[in-house]
Order: structure tokens, then C-alpha cells, then sequence
């Protein structure tokens, strides 16, 4: 399916069919609410789901996973309350494969390599804290990185999470040295305009819920000259 974007709802739909829809998120989406009452992605996709199959009442539309607000890319969501928990078990077991694009301050000292560290969550500042031994309250968290592209300034890293833990990515990344463009919470020397991240969510495969086919999403990079340098040399 070709990509859409739906000029009432603001969204652009990568996959679609009866049981399942996969949005590439915009950096500035919440995707469920908050305290700033912004209007969350989920509300986005119910408005999208009501309006072209001409929906009476409420529209069912369950949250699979998440990505923070400044992270952009792939994310999926239930259209059906059978699929959720289909869906959910899979995110929970870990059968589903996250691939991340990550454009980076600093070059990694090896090419490619595996990240191990113990992440604490530290609920007053929002912010995770990662140390290489195991400490109350603190979970594993892996992840696997390789170097793909440099650009003058910035190097490309491509992303596979074992496990996911909050702020993993930019976490661990910062704490190898190599942090991610924009994010300020993690150390970067400055923000990016549009208050993004360079941290985009490019591929997810799940099975389908129902036909149990493997589904392979990739989102398109936000419309941005570095992100599009990248996409564009690849």
C-alpha cells in the first residue's frame, strides 16, 4: 500500500487493512495524551478511521507501543479489540523487529557493536540513567548498533532494540559518547528548531494479528535536508 497522508486528520498511513494501521509519526505527535492536552495521535487515527469508512459512534483503536514526542517514525496501532492483545503479547515477548536511524554527534569508536547497560528511570526529571551494573530498580536493557553513512558533521547509526526500555536509545547512545542530534535532555550542544530529535523509528515487522503473514513497515525520513541527505545516499 502506498503511503497516504490525510489532509482532515493530519496523518500519514503506511499500512492499513481491517485489523491493523501503522502511521509514520511526526515528531511533534504525542501518541496518547498528556498533560499539555495536545491532541494525541490516537484521537488522530480514530478521527482518520471514523471519517473514510463513514464510522457511526465511538471508533475502536487500541496503542501497541509507543515513541516519545521528539522521536518520529513507524508506529503501530489495533483497529480491533481482538488484535490488541495479539498485538500487545507480541511487543511483550519481543517477536516483533524494531529498526531505529539515529544521526549522531560523534563517530562510534567501533563501526558496529552491542550495548548492555542497566537503565534507571528517574520519574521527576524524565530522563533514564544507565550504568554497567545492575542496581535497585534498574532494568537490562541491549541494543544492537551499526554505523551506516557520515555526513560532514554527523554520522548515521542504524538501530535494533532487544529490549525496550524508556529513553533506551538515546540513552545508551549518549552514554557510548555518541549523542543524538537535537536531544538536549541527553546531552547535545544544541536543539533542533522544530524541537525534534534526530531519532526516527524505521522499520517494524510484526506478524498479523489474524492472517498471521509477516508485515514489514519502513516510514520515509521527516522532510528535513539532513535526514534526506541521509535517506537520499543510502
Amino acid at each position: 500500500m502506498s503511503n497516504i497522508q490525510h489532509p482532515t486528520s493530519n496523518i500519514e498511513v503506511l499500512h492499513e487493512d481491517n485489523h491493523t494501521i501503522v502511521i509514520n509519526k511526526r515528531s511533534s505527535d504525542i501518541v496518547q495524551g498528556d498533560k499539555t492536552g495536545d491532541e494525541p495521535l490516537v484521537d488522530k487515527v480514530k478521527k482518520y478511521i471514523k471519517e473514510k469508512y463513514n464510522k457511526p459512534g465511538n471508533v475502536f483503536c487500541g496503542v501497541v507501543h509507543r515513541l516519545d514526542r521528539p522521536t518520529s517514525g513507524v508506529i503501530l496501532f489495533a483497529r480491533t479489540s481482538k488484535a490488541l492483545p495479539r498485538l500487545n503479547e507480541q511487543f511483550r515477548e519481543k517477536t516483533t523487529r524494531k529498526v531505529y536511524w539515529a544521526v549522531v554527534e560523534n563517530m562510534p569508536e567501533n563501526k558496529t557493536g552491542k550495548l548492555v547497560h542497566f537503565l534507571k528511570k528517574n520519574e521527576k526529571q524524565n530522563k533514564s540513567y544507565a550504568s554497567k551494573t545492575e542496581t535497585e530498580g534498574s532494568k537490562k536493557a541491549i541494543l544492537n548498533y551499526t554505523w551506516k553513512l557520515s555526513s560532514d558533521k554527523y554520522h548515521l547509526l542504524e538501530i535494533e532494540l532487544e529490549t525496550g526500555r524508556h529513553h533506551q536509545i538515546r540513552c545508551q547512545l549518549a552514554t557510548m559518547g555518541c549523542i543524538i542530534k537535537g536531544d538536549l535532555k541527553y546531552g547535545a550542544k544544541r536543539s533542533n528548531k522544530d524541537g525534534s530529535i534526530h531519532l526516527h523509528a524505521r522499520e517494524l515487522e510484526f506478524t498479523h494479528p489474524t492472517t498471521k503473514e509477516q508485515i514489514k513497515v519502513t516510514a520515509p525520513v521527516p522532510k528535513e535536508p539532513l535526514w534526506e541527505f541521509f535517506e537520499g545516499t543510502i
